[in-house]
């Protein structure tokens, strides 16, 4: 009897060691920090992605240890952090409790945001491009993260509604074909780039391709409109907003389109449709490398390098979520870079955007973000945020050099955030 009951005493106690041994297992988080101490910030944006597409559900932990992501633990999660070479932290069930109860503090400017699945991303880029020429490709590709190739036909043809997040790659959405006459005319680059656009704007049936392009601007218009998400770079930014103020105006030269340009393009623009920008105006000499007064003269500024920097905005991680998620970075200073359009000057900006970051004792802003109908656009100054004054011909940037960069940090911020939901007080 004694020893019958010694089993049965013995089996229930493992049973209930089992039984907690399941519970704390169960209860484990796999913490991946975004501070100093992270080995590679650009693919753990990567890893973030690829868990969403499998399902799995992640909190953004605004602000804590600079911009960290959790999410339970499991062995397959941490053997892709180990593949992608990310650094993680097993938690348990007490420490990740203590996290949350830190983050949705009233006293700390953090929150936890649920991401609920993945944006489906679109690259608006010519066909035959190179992936160096573009960071954001560049930073989709080391980060692992899918992404679809679409040009003016697709756009055209209504194929945006099938995407979240739109990139709008370099692109000269003015027709001028970047203004690079001066310097490139004979070029074999250029010339083969004003072949396939005005092939392509024929084939559409545009009789110009300022034309064509005035058209794709005002189908990304609707898209933002609807409810998408977009983010462009360098001048695909400016022009962009140009092309959408020009609508309906001819401001391409002779070497451009076959005629001349309305000589008071200037006082015909309509800021009323842009999306960031105001009383600009366009510089019309068809050999001066620069679109309009929103950009700041990158020229003045070469010799600097060391020098030259840009600080992030603060924001309120319970009040402005967006904000905070486009700015989360471990390093609230960043080393600035050049670009066609650098940046842009704040009195040039609508009052109803925000800047996100700006360069310090200037009127230069390098940084902002607003909302247009449902929808949301983000625009960044710069070329390469890794080599601060890139030129045609220039080797592509190795990003496994770059791993932690801050520059690149704020590109992969934005793949993220329309997959972000306001998170409720955790319970």
């Amino acid at each position: 009897m004694k020893i019958i009951l010694f089993r049965q005493l013995s089996c229930r106690l493992v049973f209930l060691l089992m039984l907690l041994g399941s519970t704390s297992l169960s209860a484990q988080k796999l913490l991946i920090p975004m501070d100093l101490s992270q080995t590679d910030h650009l693919k753990a944006y990567g890893l973030a992605y690829w868990g969403l597409t499998k399902n799995i559900e992640i909190d953004w932990l605004l602000n804590y240890r600079a911009g960290s992501f959790i999410m339970d633990y499991a062995e397959n999660i941490a053997s892709e952090c180990r593949i992608r070479g990310v650094y993680f932290e097993q938690i348990d069930g007490a420490t990740a409790s203590a996290i949350y109860s830190e983050v949705q503090g009233e006293n700390t400017n953090m929150d936890a945001v649920r991401l609920e699945k993945p944006p489906k991303i679109a690259v608006y880029t010519p066909p035959g491009s190179r992936p160096w020429d573009d960071a954001v490709t560049l930073a989709l590709d080391y980060a692992e993260v899918k992404y679809d190739k679409i040009w003016d036909e697709e756009v055209i043809g209504d194929k945006l509604k099938d995407y979240d997040w739109l990139h709008l790659h370099h692109e000269d959405f003015t027709g001028q074909y970047g203004k690079f006459y001066a310097s490139f005319a004979a070029a074999p680059w250029y010339i083969q780039q004003v072949a396939l656009l005005e092939s392509t704007a024929k084939k559409l049936g545009f009789k110009k391709v300022s034309q064509l392009k005035s058209a794709v601007a005002q189908k990304v218009r609707d898209f933002v409109n609807s409810g998408g998400f977009i983010f462009a770079m360098c001048s695909a930014t400016d022009s962009y907003d140009i092309a959408l103020a020009a609508e309906n105006l001819d401001i391409c030269e002779q070497m451009y389109d076959g005629d001349g340009a309305d000589p008071d393009a200037n006082s015909k623009l309509d800021f009323t449709r842009t999306f960031a920008f105001e009383n600009f105006q366009l510089y019309m000499d068809p050999f001066k490398y620069e679109y309009s007064t929103i950009d700041v003269d990158a020229n003045t500024r070469a010799n600097i390098n060391d020098n030259d920097y840009f600080t992030l905005f603060d924001f309120s991680a319970k009040y402005d979520p967006v904000p905070t998620m486009l700015t989360q970075c471990h390093a609230n200073v960043v080393h600035n870079f050049l670009g066609q359009t650098t940046a842009f000057h704040k009195g040039i900006i609508k009052k109803s955007v925000t800047l996100l970051a700006e360069k310090d004792g200037t009127d230069e802003v390098k940084y902002i973000h607003g909302n247009i109908g449902r929808g949301t656009f983000t625009w960044y100054g710069g070329h390469d945020p890794e080599d601060y004054q890139h030129a045609i011909g220039d080797p592509p940037t190795d990003l496994s050099l770059h791993k932690n960069s801050p520059g690149y940090r704020l590109i992969l911020n934005n793949i993220l955030f329309p997959a972000a939901k306001k998170k409720k007080q955790k319970t």
